[in-house]
Parts: C-alpha cells; structure tokens; sequence
C-alpha cells in the first residue's frame, strides 16, 4: 500500500472537523468560525460560509445529500442545504461538541457539554436530554436504531432514537481515559454491529451493540484524535498526535501509514465509494491523498494465491474454484507458491506452509516452518527446500530454518524471476535482468548460467515445457521466441505485456497486450481475440488472466491453430492441439480431414471423442481389410467418401478401381435410381429388374405405396404388390390385379382372395377361389362369412364338403343360442355325438337352472335321437335302451314342472286332481334312484296336500309319515307340522272315487301302489294322460305275423254296421251304455287262430275281463296291435296321447265325467310304422249313445 498526494491546501486556522457530500464532489471543512467548501477533485475552494460567531468544531452531511448541519463553541447548530444556504438554526446551554446525521431517517444528533439534542424536519422543537459528563463524539448505527455517545469521563452511552439509554459501556480507564472518536462499521457483511473506540488512554477497543467487547484493547502508542472507516468498512484511518494518519485493518491490525504531517491530525474521513483520504491537521494543512493498493500474490500451475484485506491470504484453485483463507493477521507483504509449499512474508517473520496430502485437489494448508526475523527484499521465491530473497542485484538462498546458503550478485537490477522445477534442492531459476540479460541458475549451484543476451531490458519470462524455447518479453512490449540451444530468433510479436508457454503442448504459446489476447501456435500466424489482464499462465485449453486483483480461467478453444496444421496436413501436431480443448464441430472436422488423408489412426481417435461409432465401423473394416492384404487406396478412400456423401466422386473412384458393382449397390441404396440408371447405361436386363425392384422398395419405405405397387407390378413383383394393395385397403387396384392374372399363378391369387376376405369382400374371394379351383377354400370363405345358403348350395352339389359345411354351421349355431338348431345340424351332418352331447348339456342346464319343463322336452329329443341311431344293429340294444331311459325321464321332468310351479310360485294354474295325479305318478315312478333335480320333499308335500283336500286321508297320512323322515325346508316345517296333526282327525280311508281301475283287467288298485304304475293284478303298466295324468282307457295288444301296416290302417278305417232302433234317444245306464255299444260294435272277436288280445287268446265271441263285464271289444286286424278302453268325456287334446312303439293302435273310451245325462265315446286310434322312417297316421271317431258311428281320418307327421 502507499499514499499519493492529489491535492494539498492549508486554511488560516485549525481543521477540527471534515465532512464529505455523499456523492464525494465536495468537501466541507471546519476552519475557525467559517465553513470551508472545496471541490474534491482539484481542491479548489469553492465558498466560504459565515454564520457561527465562535470556533466550529464539528460539521456533518446528511445521507441523502440535502443539507448538512455544523456545531460551534457559540453553542448553536445551523442547518445547511446542499446549495449552501443556512435555512435553521438552535442553540444548546453549552458549546457544541459533535453533531451526527441519522442515515435513514435524517435524524440530527447534536451534542454539547451538557446534553444532546435530536432533531429532525418534521418536528418544531429539539428533543434535548441532559448528560452525566460532556460528550465528545457520537455515531449512529447503520439502521438508524442506535446513537452511541462517547463521553469525557471514559463512559460510552448507547441510546435509541428517542434518546433512551439502553446499553451503557464502562472502561477500565474511566475518567483517566476520555473517549475521544467513535464510529459503527459501516460493512454489510458482518452479523453484528460493531463500535470501534477510540480513547486518549491510547487504546482502540471494538465492541457489540450489546456492550461486550471484541478482542482485546489494541495500544496506539499516541492519543487519538479521529476515527473513521472506508466506505465498506474493510479498512480504518486513524490520526491523532503522532502527526500522521494511520491505516489499521477492521480487526485493528496496522498496516501503514497514509501521509505524515507537521502538527496533530484532528480530522481524516474517506471519500465516499473510493479510495482517497482527506486530513486535516491543527495547523490548517488539508492533505487528499489516493491509496494505492499493490497486488501481492503468486502462481504455480493452477493454483493462485493471493493477498486479502491486507492480512490474509486466499489460496484458490483455478480450475476447481476452491479457495482457502489463510488469516495471518499481519501485514502480508510477499507470498510465493511453488508445487505444495506457500510462503508468507509478514513483518516481522516469513511462514512456510504445505499441503496436508499429495492430492492434486487438496487445499488444505498446515505451517511447516515459521523463520522469525525481518527481511527486506523485492521478490520472493519458494522452491521444495528454500526460499529465494531477490533485492535489486542480489539474489539469497535461505533454508526453512532461515540459514542463508547462497548467493548470487548480478551485473543488473533482477527484473524476473521464476521457478522452472527441477528435482527437490535443485530446483533451476529463471532471472531476467534489467540490461537484458537471462540467467538460469540452480539452487545448489553458485554459478549461473547466462542464456542469451538482448539488447532491451526483461520484463517477462517464460520456457516452454522441453526447455528448447524462451518466450521474452521486454520493455518495448515486444514478445521474442528464441531458441535457447542456437540462440537463434525464431519469431517475435509486437504489443505484448505479458507470455506464457502452453505447459501441454511445446509450440503453443500465448501473449497479451493493448486488450488483445494473442495465440500462436509454431510459425502459423497469430490468432487474437480479445481479453482484458495479464497472462500469468497456459495450461492445456486454459489461459490464466490476472485482471486488477482478481485471477480468472479463460477456457480459450484451440481451434484456429488446429486449423493451421490441418491446412498443412500436419494431423498429428493438429491432434495434440485439439486434445488442448476445441469444440465437438473441430473434433468431427479435424477426423474427417484425417480420414481423407488415409491417417487411420488420428481419424479413429478423433471419432472416438466424438463418439462417431459409424466411422469407427468404417475404419475398423478398413483395417481388417489391410490386414488381409488388401492394398487398393482409390477403394478406401471411395468408400470414406461414400461414407461423406460424396458420392459421384466415390463413384469414379470405384469405377477406377474396378469395382462398379459396388458404385451400383451404393447408388441404389441410396434411393439414387436416376444416378443409377446414368451410371449402367444400356446393361443387363436382369440389372435393369433388380433395379427397378429396389426403386419400388424405396418408394415403399418413402409412405408412397402406389408408385410402389406401378413399379412391383413392372418388375413382375406381384406378390409384394398385392401386399401393399391390401395393407392400404385399395380394393379397385385389388380387382385389376386379380383379374388380370392368369390362374395358374396360384399364391398371388390366394393372396389376393386372402386380402379380398380382410377387407370384407368376401364376393370378389369366393370369384378369386374359383377362379383358380380351389373349392375347399371357398367353403371355408361360405362358412366364415356366415354365408349359408351358398355353402349349402355348393354342399348339394360337392357332398364332400358336407361335413366341411355343416359342423361350422351347428357350431355357429349354438354360439348364438340357437341349440335345438344346432343339434339337428349336428345330427344332419352325421355327428350323432355331438348332436347328442348339445343335448346332454342343455337338458342339465335346464335341470339345474330349474326349467323342468324344458329339461322333459329335451330328454324327449334325446330319446328320438336314441331311436334314429338304433337303426345302426351294432348300437340297436344300447340305444333303445336309452330311449326308454330318457322317454321316463322326460315323462318325471314334465310331470315335476306342475309340482316345482304348485310349491315355488303363489299360484298354481292346475286343478287339485291333476296335482294329486301327478304326485302319485311321480311317487310311484321314484322307487329307486331320484333324478337330478327332483325333490322328493316337494312331491310329498304336494300328495299331502291335495290328497287332504280330495279326501284321501290315508294316503295324506301316509305321504305326511314319510316327509317326517326327510330334511325339510324351513319355509314347509309349520305347514307340514300343522298337516300331520290336522289328519289324525280324519277317518283313515281313501275317497272310492280316487281309486284307480285297471282297464284290462277291471281292478280297483290301492292309491298307494308299492310295484309303481302298473296293476297290481295283471301288471299291466297305467297309460296317463299327459295333462291330467289320470289313467287312459286303453289297453294294449299285437298284429300276429303277415299284417302290414297298410292293411291294419284300412281295417281300421272300415265303418262298423249301424244297426236301427226303435227307441228314442233316452237316459241309460252305463252297463246298458256298455252292452249297446258292444251289441254294435264292429270289432267282432276273431276266430282266427294265433290271435291274441292282450297278451291271452281270444275264444268265443267275447272276452270278459271281470269286475262290471267287459271292458272292451276288438277285432284283430292283421298284425296291428290294438288296445281299446274309455277316455275322459271331452276326449282327448292333441299331443295329449302317449308316443306308443311300431305296430300299435290307440282306443280311448271316456270314463264317466261330471254329466251323468250324457256319454260320448272317443276312438283315437294311432298307427306307428314299424320303420321309423315311416309317417304314423291319427284317425279319430265319435261313437254316439245310439251307436251311430262316424269316422274322420286326419294326417299327423309327429
């Protein structure tokens, strides 16, 4: 640091105090009873100003730069404004001692003898509070919040805006000690405010707005008279009776002295925002200085250290951005910085650090060595095991324990020095001198070695990495490269201020000067842009830039020098400087140049770096290539510009070489057609083919679909053009193609019908497979498309298709519910099993979903489908078998469909009789095994019932026991409980009427049949009605051998004599009923041998049955087996008569009804074929009461 006199000027009387406008373009001075205002910038004196009529002794400017206050020993304060008019005025009791302006809300603080004042525009009166002892200096806190008052007894007193003590601070010294200067840092940095205080006890002492005190008091060594910080309160000034201004660190550690004088220094301030001091002394002289702070650091590599606040050092890493601090608390006068040691020269003592590790990023420094005694030197060097101390011509080797080893006296001043490494304890010495002379020299030798001589004087030095080249700089700004064996100028350069070689790369060097940064590589031409600093170092792509104080890394690409070598076809020397740092456009550029020039090897690092992995294909099969011996230049290098896109000259080049085939495949690749055709010229035409085929797949893999198919279709590509025809669903293009191939080209066609089916054409397919024949196929587009009524067509014509057609159909069939349908397509196309499975299934679905009355007509097309397949006489005992299996079945689930309904639903569509009916069939029917579905408990509870109703009381007792033996539901437990009390009051028989007659044999069986639903007498099984389930008067017999079918219908269809009577038409009974009605019938029995009647031969003209007499009368005719018995008066409904075997005949005579005044007799007679194939007839008469008989033939296909 030193201090330049600006300006100095001296006033008639002492200078007590100095205020500066905040903007710093004036300066107002306490001089006397005047105001003094100068202009900073030259010292000139402005204006006087007159208003005090005593001694000023302090003056202050306010922050916003509008008025300024001064006080006087006349003990009244007047209020300037920055115009310099007076405009208010107030007095104290006492004179005026200082006066402090608030810096944020313009609050004056003015303080005499006695008391102080607050006063501020908006108010009318000053605020004044008395004071314990005079005070002599006040200073407000950066806030505003605070006032600190600094008394003559010793005493600070902390108040607040409204003047209220709130921290009161006492020194030891007391009153033997008045404080003299006061002030606040200004600094913005720190967590707290911090009063620095001066006293005449010769101490400065620092303390918190709390009022303790930081650190220990610092002596002086003189009685202060003025304190005050710079601007950002990293530096003090102090003056007082030593003559001299002071400048102290914020931590008041002395660094200097700013300018000596010839009386006591009452007053310095610093210039607002700058460096310049102004001091003013008792004798009158006002002296402005400017401060100049010299840079102290040192650099090795990328490590940068330099001075902080005068007594630190900050060590920073250039290329990671770390710093350390390294707090010294001294002035730091050199540093010096060498590998791991750092060297820091104090007042008094120079510091040798290292580094904690060898770690390149480590920045952690510990003190190895402290060498306590005072040096004056110039510039200092450290180096592993010394340091170097240069003053003037002299040059000393110290230890680290201060001994001093060697020494060198040069002919001149030493301009620069610089350690160039060399192994620990001989490190080698860099020295300029003044008279242009350079030396090396080396720390463990005396002599030195002189390397060249110049005319001019060194200013900067530096040697490139191998130590073949010196790079000078001297006094005419001119850089100068020698080479340092031949001593030989190799270039030089003008405007430089500063050098540095490249530590990476030997001919690389950079230069600064006039604002430009300069590189230069070898002897290219100098490449500038532009940088303001000093260059202090080069390292790889990295240039360091000393710049005022800061050191900076400028990342600079070194792509102009690497561009010189390329232009030169230097691919190496271009490859190390792009490995320096040039951009990913350099690496690619500089790669192909390389690959062009057939530098495989520069070419596949560069790519490598840019991580370019297709010419890193290339270059590796190039090189497998050479490996096998191949030596054809013209070849590689045409592949490398096919490669770039150069590719007519590819072209030449493998024309040139023999090789056109391969200019061929690289044009067509290239979708280059026309290029292509141009290259092959009138040639073969198979090549003419193969090309237009690869301009179609081109067009294809381009989105243009129908060039493509114009072209495929060309080229005789059918297939491919079909394929994209229908991938885009052209059916039109679809059609001309079809229809214009010829039909033996077979898989073009089928995929043209394949397409023609995707694309729901399904007729434009079935032309496509007839077409070319292929009638399998089109049986399968029939069925796919659910086309039917062709497939059936076509089935008729081809019946071996039949099974192709037909198994589809049904399965289509089922998939929409339509089984019954299904089953008989399966059955139609001769799948018996699986028409018999449908069924098998739908009749359990329709059990187990609770549809009895489905599940009854489902067992019956099971029991048809039974009697079809028993044709076969291999299956013909196991089918009717299953037939009369399933025709029972169906007979249970019809009958169980009333009871289900009677016990599920609230209401029942059946008369009490038809449930009894059919709860005693179902009863008797379920002796062994119950089928799935049916309960038992139901039928029981429903015979229970009815028969309680009927009359039946036996039998309701009876089915009542039996339901106590089973698992009730809880819905039927009270009914039934309350059932089998209530019957145990009725008498224990059984209605008469409810007994049911065998027609054959005329006995009366018990309603509670233990061998089921045939006679107890004559085992002849009961015929039911299949609505009412009553027992049908029927009764069964045979055709003897030799009776066909037509001649049993014929005999039938005979009318029977009508006999006259002579009566009118009167009541009778029913025996007289019976006796007419055989008196005329015309079924006389036979006396033809062989025949029998139910199953015994008929004798005589009648056959008793017993019981009322004869129960029916009949004439056998031919082989037909006829029963003959009574029917419900009403006749019988259609459908309502039992599917009775081949060869039978039906007879119903109705039972006695409600009307006993009228008889009618039913004669339904059917005729079943023996072959099943054969359609059954239904004849049906009425026979009156008289015996009149008419006959109606009808035909029924059942």
């Amino acid at each position: 640091m030193r201090a330049v006199l600006t300006w100095r000027d001296k006033a008639e009387l002492c200078i007590y105090d100095l205020a500066f406008k905040p903007d710093g373009t004036q300066l107002i001075l306490a001089a006397g009873n005047r105001l003094l205002v100068y202009d900073t910038s030259d010292g000139t004196l402005l204006q006087p100003l007159k208003g005090h009529k005593d001694t000023v002794y302090c003056v202050a400017y306010a922050k916003d730069g509008k008025r300024f206050a001064s006080g006087s020993a006349d003990k009244s304060v007047i209020i300037w404004t920055s115009k310099l008019e007076g405009i208010l005025k107030y007095t104290h009791n006492d004179s005026i001692q200082c006066v402090s302006y608030n810096p944020v809300t313009h609050q004056l603080a003015s303080c005499s003898s006695s008391d102080f004042g607050l006063w501020s525009p908006e108010q009318k009166s000053v605020s004044k509070h008395k004071s314990s002892s005079k005070i002599t200096c006040c200073s407000w806190t950066n806030d505003g919040q605070y006032l600190a008052l600094g008394m003559f007894n010793g005493i600070i007193s902390i108040r607040n805006k409204n003047g209220e003590e709130k921290v009161k601070i006492e020194r030891p010294g007391g009153s033997l000690s008045p404080i003299w200067s006061i002030c606040w840092s200004p600094s913005r940095e720190e967590h707290n405010d911090i009063l620095a205080v001066a006293d005449w006890g010769q101490k400065l002492s620092f303390y918190q707005l709390s009022g303790k005190q930081i650190g220990k008091d610092r002596s002086l060594n003189f009685d202060p008279c003025c304190l005050s910080y710079f601007t950002k309160g990293e530096y003090i000034l102090l003056g007082g009776s030593d003559k001299q201004v002071s400048l102290f660190t914020k931590d008041g550690v002395r660094l200097g002295t700013v300018g000596e004088q010839n009386s006591w220094v009452w007053t310095c301030k610093v210039k607002p925002d700058s460096n310049y001091v102004v001091v003013g002394c008792q004798d009158g002289t006002i002296s402005f200085y400017q401060l100049i702070f010299s840079t102290v650091h040192g650099l090795y590599k990328d490590r940068y250290a330099y001075r902080d606040s005068m007594t630190d050092v900050i060590v920073q890493h250039l290329i990671t951005e770390q710093k350390v601090r390294i707090k010294c608390k001294e002035l730091v006068k050199k540093i010096a910085i060498y590998k791991n040691r750092l060297a820091i020269q104090l007042p008094e003592k120079i510091l040798i650090y290292e580094l904690y590790s060898d770690d390149s990023s480590d920045m952690h420094y510990r003190v190895k060595e402290k060498i306590v005694k005072k040096f004056e030197c110039n510039l200092l060097v450290v180096c592993a095991d010394h340091i170097i101390l240069c003053q003037e011509k002299r040059l000393q080797c110290l230890s680290f324990s201060g001994v001093k080893e060697r020494e060198w006296q040069m002919e001149s001043l030493i301009r620069y020095i610089k350690v160039i490494g060399g192994p620990p304890g001989r490190e080698g010495l860099l020295v300029g001198l003044k008279n242009g002379q350079i030396l090396k020299i080396f720390v463990d030798n005396l002599f030195a070695i002189v390397l060249l001589k110049q005319a001019t004087a060194v200013r900067c030095l530096d040697m490139s990495a191998s130590r073949n080249k010196l790079a000078v700089v001297d006094e005419n700004d001119t850089c100068l490269v020698y080479d340092i064996h031949t001593k030989e100028l190799l270039f030089q350069e003008p405007n430089a201020n500063s050098v540095a070689w490249n530590t990476q790369c030997e001919d690389m060097l950079c230069f600064s000067g006039g604002g430009y940064l300069n590189i230069k590589a070898s002897t290219f031409p100098v490449h500038q842009q532009k940088l303001q600093g000093f260059v202090v170092g080069y390292n790889g792509s990295k240039i360091f830039c000393l710049h005022v104080f800061s050191m900076s890394a400028v990342e600079v690409p070194q792509s102009a020098p690497m561009y010189q070598y390329l232009d030169r076809k230097m691919f190496k020397e271009a490859y190390q400087i792009a490995c320096l740092g040039v951009t990913d456009t350099d690496w690619h550029e500089l790669a192909m140049e390389a690959l062009e020039g057939l530098e495989f090897e520069t070419a596949k690092k560069a790519f490598t770096r840019v991580q370019d992995l297709r010419y890193l294909e290339l270059i590796n099969s190039i090189e497998e290539r050479k490996k096998r011996g191949e030596t054809n230049n013209d070849l590689f290098l045409a592949d490398v510009f096919s490669y770039q896109g150069k590719f007519h000259e590819a072209a030449k080049l493998y024309k040139r070489s023999g090789h056109e085939n391969l200019a061929l495949d690289m044009y067509t690749d290239l979708r280059m057609f026309e290029y292509a055709k141009d290259f092959l010229g009138s040639g073969d035409p198979k090549e003419t083919k193969m090309l237009i085929t690869k301009q179609a797949d081109w067009a294809r893999n381009i989105n243009e679909p129908k060039a493509a198919v114009e072209m495929y279709i060309s080229a005789g590509e059918h297939v491919k053009a079909i394929e994209i025809t229908g991938d885009h669903g052209w059916v039109d293009m679809l059609i001309d193609i079809a229809r214009k191939l010829d039909k033996a080209e077979r898989e073009p066609l089928l995929m043209c019908a394949y397409y023609f089916k995707k694309l729901d054409n399904p007729g434009y397919a079935a032309e496509t497979y007839l077409k070319i024949g292929d009638l399998k196929s089109l049986v399968q587009l029939y069925v796919e498309t659910q086309r039917w009524d062709e497939a059936f067509a076509l089935g008729e014509k081809h019946p071996e298709f039949k099974d192709d057609i037909y198994v589809p159909y049904a399965q289509w069939l089922a998939e929409n519910d339509r089984f019954e349908e299904a089953q008989k397509a399966f059955h139609k196309a001769g799948r018996q099993r699986e028409a018999v499975r449908v069924l098998e299934q739908l009749t359990h679905n329709a059990v187990v979903e609770s549809r009895f009355n489905d599940a009854a007509y489902y067992y019956w097309m099971l029991s048809m489908q039974c009697l079809d397949i028993a044709q076969d006489p291999a299956q013909k005992d196991m089918m009717l078998d299953k037939f009369r299996h399933f025709q029972h079945l169906a007979e249970l689930y019809h009958g169980y469909h009333a009871i289900q309904r009677y016990t599920e639903e609230p209401f029942s569509f059946h008369l009490p009789e038809t449930l009894f009916n059919i709860s005693r069939f179902l009863l008797h029917s379920l002796t062994k095994d119950t089928p799935l579905g049916i309960s038992k408990v139901n039928t029981l509870f429903t015979l229970a019932k009815q028969s309680k109703a009927l009359g039946a009381y036996k039998l309701a007792r009876h089915a009542y026991d039996k339901l106590q033996g089973l698992h009730i539901p809880a819905r039927f437990q009270k009914s039934i409980e309350l059932g089998s009390l209530t019957i145990r009051s009725k008498p224990f028989h059984d209605c008469e009427e409810l007994v049911p007659l065998c027609y054959r044999c005329s006995t009366n069986n018990p309603l509670l049949n233990n061998l089921g639903n045939v006679c107890i007498n004559c085992r002849q099984p009961f015929v039911f009605s299949a609505s009412s389930y009553e027992v049908l008067h029927l009764v069964e017999f045979y055709l003897e051998e030799g009776i066909t079918d037509e001649e049993a219908v014929s005999l039938i269809d005979l009318e029977a004599p009508r006999h006259k009577r002579e009566n009118k038409w009167q009541e009778i009974t029913s025996n007289s009923i019976l006796d007419a009605g055989l008196d005329s019938c015309v079924c006389q029995p036979s006396t033809r041998p062989g025949y029998k009647m139910g199953g015994r031969r008929a004798s005589g003209d009648s056959w008793a049955g017993g019981g009322k007499g004869v129960a029916g009368h009949c004439r056998v005719i031919g082989e037909a087996h006829m029963v003959a018995g009574t029917g419900a008066g009403n006749g019988l409904r259609a459908g309502q008569c039992s599917e009775i075997l081949e060869g039978t005949v039906h007879i119903h005579r109705p039972r006695r009804g409600l009307w006993r005044k009228r008889w009618c007799l039913d004669i339904h007679l059917c005729l079943i074929s023996r072959r099943a194939s054969h359609l059954p007839w239904l004849l049906k008469g009425t026979v009156c009461a008289s015996g009149h008989t008419q006959l109606m033939s009808n035909q029924h296909n059942i």
